[in-house]
């Protein structure tokens, strides 16, 4: 057998090399189309606000508010955050901080907003950065919302509801907070100074009732006419 198997190893001949394409080097691997290893990528999910507007509020809103087409029911727009940092004119680190901190919040990296005009009572020069804004779109908006409204608010000390009189007569509500600490993705050892934002939440609304009613559906627990206490809605 062993004399046998000698023989078969010196018959054999060594296979020639494959030709390579034209213009393709022997250490070149050919690029394979996408589809042939079989993996195919998921398509990201959908925030559960965001659905919950679609299958639920849209419909409510329709009959609330009596209209016959989808399309005329009030939408969230944009989402935009402010937050001042007056410190960061005699310490620039401070606002490192603090832009930290809103990135972290809203999941976007905040712009830094400078001073348009020199106040010399303030000590204040034109073009010095005096704060931060965020706006927010699409499923980074709804998620900062869902997060507002289950998550941050009912963290509010003493929480009695928000008061409705913050519309500004054409659907747009603005919100104010003392403490940016409410919201868990802050960390406090990090970030122990106590920093307020105001918050817009800009809609498609006519008119503030309709703005109201909209954000009411989306889990703003605003204050009752009756002097009940609102619930965030999780």
């Amino acid at each position: 057998m062993a004399e046998k198997a000698a023989k078969t190893e010196k018959t054999e001949k060594p296979k020639p090399a494959q030709a390579h394409p034209k213009g393709q080097r022997p250490h070149q691997e050919e690029k394979r189309p996408a589809m042939a290893t079989g993996v195919v990528e998921k398509p990201a999910q959908a925030p559960r606000l965001k659905k919950r507007y679609a299958e639920e509020i849209v419909p409510a809103l329709m009959e609330h508010l009596g209209l016959e087409n989808s399309h005329q029911v009030p939408k969230l727009s944009k989402i935009v955050v402010n937050m001042g940092v007056s410190e960061a004119k005699e310490n620039i680190q401070s606002l490192d901080s603090a832009k930290e901190d809103l990135a972290m919040i809203a999941g976007q990296l905040p712009q830094v907003r400078r001073a348009k005009k020199s106040i010399s009572n303030f000590k204040l020069r034109e073009g010095m950065p005096i704060g931060l804004r965020v706006t927010l779109r699409g499923d980074r908006m709804y998620e900062f919302m869902d997060r507002l409204v289950s998550v941050a608010i009912p963290r509010i000390r003493d929480f009695r509801g928000l008061d409705q009189g913050g519309f500004d007569g054409r659907g747009n509500y603005n919100l104010g907070l003392r403490e940016h600490h409410i919201f868990p993705e802050v960390n406090l050892e990090r970030s122990p100074k106590v920093r307020g934002m105001n918050i817009t939440f800009v809609t498609t609304a006519e008119d503030d009732q309709a703005g109201l009613a909209l954000l009411d559906q989306l889990g703003m627990p605003f204050k009752k006419p009756d002097g009940d206490k609102a619930v965030a809605r999780g």
